[in-house]
């Protein structure tokens, strides 16, 4: 790469702002969902066209893991699990070789969802110079472009919100590492040295106890900000000092997605049903559905095994079964959170929600998949392959709830766009290319891998990559 596209990346990265379809910054693929969890990919023109047998330049077999690729240059990251080992592998962009592996053994591993999770899900970042990976087993570790290990920063192990294990990222910020830890106990927004794995510092964030969206950063009224949301939250803090400079309260309290900076604003979008605005059942009727006994108690092993990952989320002290208790705890926690799109100014400090918040709307929230900004719109899918285009300026709906014909099903996979076109993957297998803009969504072409699709490809240059359950995916002319 150039030394004029070496600086033009670092300062898109620095800046956070939207990229334009003009700017030649797609290069690179640094973290989740590209340049600030944008899921843009400026300049690139990946093909409009592929499968398992089109326009494939080369497959590999990988190890299992819903992390997504990071790309800088001719290299490919991506983190595993693999032989009781939390992996950081690089593979050569040009044939999918790999190049290295460095794995660390954690002495206990996190819980996690056994069919959707993995103690390997979160996404690597990289700067170009430095590999950061983060696992709740683990901690951080830094390795250099060649596999030398730097530093390695270990954390307690994680407790994440319902024991579906890690979701967040790290991210890298000029020559600082930021990783949101929302557990169940102990949140922080922590902060490093890239160079030294250092600590420069660490704010607790006691009111989030989980989420698994990954932090941005938003160049807010000349200030940089790292931005997350948990809890009915959403919040903004100084990179500089973690010192808390804003909030907007009353949005979705159980947080799958990341929120999207363009063209100064920021966006939030997603959905739970842990919420005052979409119930969950009674606890009359859970515990009448699951408890066989009729003691009261709706114990682990009342529940069948394709469903206790989910509801196991619901046990809020951990001793292993559900009560009264564990429900009521739960409501009393939704009753401030609300399924909601907000778009906020910049230039707020201190509680924000009534004088920032730009406008709001309310239908077709996505649950794990976070939005894309594009073109002026933003876009967004639900489960069920139910796609919402929105004027980011004003809020109004381009079109709203449109079915993605012929991809059913959930959607955990992020939107990422570039050339005219967005790719939405579906849980399934099934990836759909929809040409943006329009009153409804035009699908270009449509392919089903076969197998299920969890992490976000990733747009670099004239390719796409997806990462399937098994395999990991170049397609280009």
């Amino acid at each position: 790469m150039n030394h004029r596209l070496a600086i033009l990346v670092s300062l898109y990265a620095f800046a956070g702002v939207s990229l334009s379809a003009s700017a030649d910054v797609s290069a690179n693929w640094p973290q989740f969902r590209g340049t600030n969890a944008s899921g843009l990919a400026a300049g690139a023109k990946p093909p409009s066209k592929f499968g398992p047998s089109e326009n494939v330049v080369w497959s590999i077999d990988v190890p299992w893991s819903p992390s997504s690729p990071a790309i800088w240059g001719e290299r490919i990251f991506l983190t595993t699990f693999r032989n009781g080992e939390l992996e950081t592998r690089c593979h050569d962009r040009a044939d999918g070789k790999l190049r290295w592996a460095r794995g660390v053994k954690p002495g206990d591993v996190e819980d996690f969802h056994r069919s959707d999770g993995s103690p390997a899900a979160s996404s690597p970042a990289t700067d170009g110079r430095h590999v950061v990976s983060y696992f709740g087993s683990f901690g951080l570790i830094c390795h250099d472009m060649e596999g030398k290990e730097l530093w390695r920063y270990p954390l307690p192990l994680a407790l994440s919100a319902g024991q579906y294990g890690s979701g967040t990222s790290p991210i890298i910020i000029g020559e600082t590492v930021v990783l949101c830890r929302d557990l169940h106990r102990y949140s922080t927004l922590l902060a490093l040295n890239v160079k030294s794995g250092r600590k420069l510092w660490e704010t607790p964030r006691p009111d989030a106890s989980g989420s698994f969206g990954t932090p941005v950063h938003w160049r807010n009224n000349g200030v940089d900000e790292i931005v997350v949301a948990a809890n009915g939250r959403l919040k903004g803090f100084d990179l500089k000092t973690g010192q808390e400079r804003w909030l907007v309260e009353n949005v979705t309290g159980y947080v799958c997605t990341t929120p999207v900076i363009a063209n100064g604003m920021l966006y939030f979008a997603a959905w739970s049903n842990d919420v005052a605005d979409s119930p969950l059942p009674t606890w009359d009727e859970f515990y009448k559905k699951y408890d066989k006994n009729g003691d009261g108690i709706v114990a682990f092993d009342e529940i069948a095994e394709d469903r206790i990952d989910y509801w196991r989320g619901v046990d809020a002290n951990r001793d292993g079964k559900f009560s009264k208790e564990d429900w009521d705890l739960m409501k009393a926690e939704s009753t401030r959170s609300e399924n909601v799109v907000v778009a906020v100014k910049p230039g707020g400090t201190g509680n924000i929600t009534e004088s920032h918040v730009a406008w709001k709307f309310r239908k077709g929230l996505p649950y794990v998949p976070s939005p894309v900004h594009y073109d002026g719109r933003l876009y967004f899918v639900k489960d069920g392959g139910i796609i919402t285009s929105l004027d980011a300026k004003t809020g109004e709906p381009a079109y709203i709830q449109e079915r993605i014909v012929g991809a059913p099903g959930g959607y955990y996979a992020s939107l990422v766009a570039a050339d005219g076109r967005l790719y939405v993957a579906s849980l399934p297998g099934k990836l759909t290319v929809i040409k943006a803009g329009g009153d409804k969504p035009e699908i270009l072409h449509q392919v089903d891998f076969g197998e299920r699709i969890l992490a976000t490809p990733a747009l670099v240059g004239e390719r796409l990559y997806v990462r399937t359950t098994t395999k990991l995916w170049a397609f280009g002319k």
